[in-house]
């Protein structure tokens, strides 16, 4: 009889398993849907795509494993006029020059994101790939910092440049190179590159040791040269400051490099110059609703805050307080929970809105900050506090998510703003390389104003597709003008993609974690 009952129940417990399997089963392929439900959106693939891009912008000789096939060789004597080689490192937009502080500043974000959220990027299978759009920029620093208190900044002149729309394989505007030295300061430049290549010494410390090594070593260079002959790189090179002005001076990019500085070494000297000149360099005076190429303070704020519950800097502690007072100011601004008008403004449909042109990339340096000042908050057990209430880190997360929603396609356009992601994205990015037909297709030479006079002004979309890009995106209203010429909304920057790398990471594990909720949901309804 015994034996009997246990046959009777083997098929129902068998039938409860399969029904449980199913469920899951389920539960994983909504999971990865790309846009099946609301919001429901594949980050990896966002993460793949964006990653690509870096690959469209490199200038320099291209290695074999080039994924973006419709790029080819360019700028291969860029520094021949001065003696030097500067071939490499990226193209800033949607024309040819070489500005460093932008590259430079992109290398710090992609650095900092591979720091932060390397595990899931190795999970994708995407860190080999950021560690090489790293690697470009770092390599090109290198040639670029020719002796200790030497930097060229700049190759190729933004006015020639503008004149022509051409392919960058077939450039022939001036390719001449400006550099910053003991007698044409540029503290700011200085200051950034120094940053970067501290950051991707962090980066390149295991897997790399000796390239790390390297990188740490012009960092050191860099910073002190930057920190010794103070000046604003455009003051010193007239040339870039139509395209790339530093507004906000050289006193953000000086505590910024220290504090990566002190990230990468350990040592007490960068840590003494983050506090010491923290009221000198204006890094507890400046209350920030923006952090960009330009403007660092708000990072150098979040950074320094994050070291506060570290037993080993109590002694810093007033100070560091101050830097999380500013900190909590930016954060809390974004957040919509400030007081006195200090909030940055929104779209009607909720994207941070800061200024006209290239809005989009103040939305993916805020939604970087947010996310991983929302993990320290959450390792450390604690809230974020503001005037106008509390924040938890959950909160913060989620609203990050919010602003990346809008990006690929949750938005009153239904228009991904992230080139090459879902079934509506811009189709004109103002680009000269992918709006001519690709040197691949065709290898006859295009001059300088035949792009202008057979391409540029063309209705239909760009022979190639820049997948990765994040355009400049919508009006303050939330309107979109998908024209090539409209380059306050059109043209794509790689300081906008690269903190979309290290956010996109993150909301893989925020997915991943909610699958593993549910699962473990799942068992419990069984086994009750």
């Amino acid at each position: 009889m015994t034996v009997m009952m246990d046959h009777r129940h083997k098929p129902c417990h068998f039938l409860l398993l399969l029904l449980l399997l199913i469920t899951v089963f389920s539960a994983v392929l909504a999971g990865v849907s790309s846009e099946t439900d609301v919001g429901g959106f594949d980050y990896g693939e966002a993460l793949s795509k964006s990653l690509l891009y870096f690959e469209a912008q490199r200038s320099g000789r291209l290695p074999h494993n080039q994924r973006v096939t419709w790029r080819d060789h360019s700028g291969l004597t860029d520094g021949l006029e001065q003696g030097v080689d500067l071939v490499g490192g990226y193209h800033d937009a949607g024309d040819h020059v070489k500005f460093g502080l932008p590259m430079a500043f992109t290398v710090t974000m992609l650095s900092w994101s591979v720091i932060e959220y390397g595990d899931t990027l190795a999970s994708t299978g995407e860190l080999s790939h950021a560690l090489e759009a790293i690697k470009w920029g770092t390599d090109y620093f290198i040639k670029a910092h020719t002796s200790p208190n030497v930097l060229w900044a700049e190759v190729g002149d933004g006015d020639t440049d503008h004149y022509c729309w051409q392919r960058p394989e077939d450039m022939t505007t001036s390719r001449r190179a400006f550099k910053i030295d003991e007698n044409n300061p540029g503290s700011d430049i200085a200051g950034e590159t120094a940053a970067a290549m501290a950051a991707a010494s962090i980066v390149f410390r295991s897997t790399n040791p000796h390239y790390s090594h390297l990188l740490l070593h012009h960092a050191q260079q860099l910073f002190e040269f930057g920190d010794k002959y103070r000046g604003k790189y455009d003051e010193s090179l007239k040339v870039v400051k139509s395209y790339y002005a530093s507004v906000s001076g050289y006193m953000d990019e000086l505590l910024w490099g220290a504090t990566w500085l002190y990230r990468a070494t350990d040592n007490e000297h960068y840590m003494s110059y983050v506090v010491d000149m923290a009221h000198q360099l204006g890094g507890l005076s400046w209350a920030m609703s923006e952090f960009s190429w330009d403007v660092k303070f708000a990072g150098v704020q979040l950074l320094a805050s994050m070291l506060l519950k570290e037993e080993k800097h109590k002694q810093h502690s007033r100070v560091l307080q101050q830097y999380k007072s500013k900190a909590d100011h930016y954060l809390c601004s974004i957040l919509n929970k400030n007081i006195n008008g200090t909030n940055v403004q929104r779209t009607p449909a909720g994207l941070l809105y800061v200024r006209q042109w290239n809005n989009m990339q103040y939305v993916s340096t805020a939604s970087f900050l947010l996310t991983v000042y929302s993990d320290h908050l959450r390792k450390s057990n604690t809230d974020l506090e503001c005037h106008e209430g509390t924040v938890t880190p959950d909160e913060m997360l989620g609203f990050a998510k919010s602003q990346i929603d809008y990006i690929l396609g949750s938005n009153p356009m239904e228009t991904s703003y992230l080139v090459g992601y879902g079934p509506k994205y811009p189709i004109r990015v103002h680009h000269r390389g992918a709006s001519i037909s690709s040197f691949k297709d065709y290898k006859g030479f295009i001059g300088c104003t035949q792009g202008y006079d057979n391409w540029y002004g063309r209705s239909e979309p760009n022979p190639s597709v820049l997948v990765g890009a994040l355009v400049g995106g919508p009006d303050d209203q939330d309107e979109f003008d998908d024209r090539r010429d409209n380059y306050v909304q059109t043209e794509a920057c790689t300081y906008n993609t690269a903190p979309l790398v290290g956010v996109f990471a993150r909301l893989i594990e925020l997915e991943e974690q909610k699958l593993e909720e549910e699962d473990v949901s799942l068992v419990a309804t069984y086994k009750r």
